[in-house]
């Protein structure tokens, strides 16, 4: 179901130990309460998604998906 409302891109970072990755996803600024841009449940399960891959190493999953950094050790 599409929660009607003005769409708009926004960055997300998943972190896991390993990684970060930027995700571009669409939030909806709802028309009956703009003061805060919210997520459709499709979305969330993206996000979700990327961190199970995250955890996972499976890093040409997560190329397809967003940008990816990997932590190094200091």
């Amino acid at each position: 179901m599409r929660i009607p409302g003005k769409r708009v891109l926004r960055t997300r970072l998943v972190r896991t130990h390993s990684f970060v990755v930027a995700v571009e996803v669409e939030a909806v600024i709802p028309e009956d309460d703009a003061s805060e841009p919210c997520y459709e449940a499709e979305t969330v399960q993206l996000l979700r998604e990327v961190e199970e891959h995250a955890e996972q190493d499976d890093i040409e999953w997560l190329q397809q998906h967003g940008r990816v950094y990997q932590a190094l050790e200091a």
